[in-house]
């Protein structure tokens, strides 16, 4: 069984600028392709083949670049934010009914080649209402926010986060639709506030992976990612 995977590319990607002033962060490109046909080419690879696009700023351009994913071997939907921003957990709860009742997500920026199916497995068996990868990054490619230990998460905080915390969101998580009940429709939610309720409830699980992450949500990190792509011709 593979899941449908969620992957947020709403953002306004202001940090990429002047490249993204006509185009999403998706299209940037990294080793001649737009960055989205290198995550969409890993998760096939990985064996899902159904993933809905929860798009924003210059969302058309992505739609209109990938499609329906059938060329690709996919079934590829959209989810428009629509004028009112709603944040990453607003425009997944927005798209819950694509998604289902269980399903993964990560975020648009992210090159995350870990084992899929054992994050899976784990989601699962272990029947929480979310599960969040984590890595063991002690600061190295960006600042560490998560305390784990024994295989728990003991703690996350993105906005403060404290010294012991040598673990990092890795960016690949996933969630059952019941955790989104308490929300109303149609407002501003952010995953990070999402996943921190459920830690207070003991309702979310941790995953570590060992495989770094890359990302182009900053101009170093775009950099440092096309040279990963060059230097292994992916």
């Amino acid at each position: 069984m593979t899941l449908p995977v969620a992957i947020l590319a709403g953002g306004m990607a202001t940090r990429l600028r002047p490249l993204t002033e006509s185009i999403p962060k998706a299209l940037v490109e990294v080793a001649g392709r737009p960055f989205i046909h290198h995550q969409l080419k890993l998760l096939l690879q990985r064996g899902f083949r159904r993933v809905v696009l929860c798009v924003g700023y210059l969302g058309e351009k992505i739609e209109a670049a990938v499609g329906d994913g059938g060329s690709l071997g996919m079934c590829i939907d959209y989810v428009f934010d629509g004028e009112k921003l709603l944040g990453t957990g607003g425009a997944l709860r927005k798209a819950l009914p694509f998604l289902g009742e269980k399903f993964m997500v990560l975020y648009g920026d992210t090159y995350l080649q870990c084992d899929y199916a054992a994050v899976e497995k784990a989601f699962v068996s272990k029947g929480k209402l979310g599960l969040m990868t984590v890595l063991r990054n002690a600061n190295r490619w960006d600042r560490s926010n998560v305390l784990f230990s024994n295989g728990r998460i003991i703690r996350y905080d993105k906005m403060n986060p404290s010294v012991e915390m040598e673990h990092i969101d890795y960016g690949l998580g996933a969630l059952q639709a019941q955790a989104f009940d308490l929300y109303p429709p149609d407002t501003m939610l952010d995953l990070a506030t999402l996943y921190r309720d459920l830690l207070a409830k003991e309702a979310l699980s941790g995953f570590e992976v060992s495989e770094r992450f890359y990302e182009i949500g900053t101009l170093a990190g775009l950099e440092e990612t096309r040279n990963y792509f060059k230097e292994n011709s992916l």
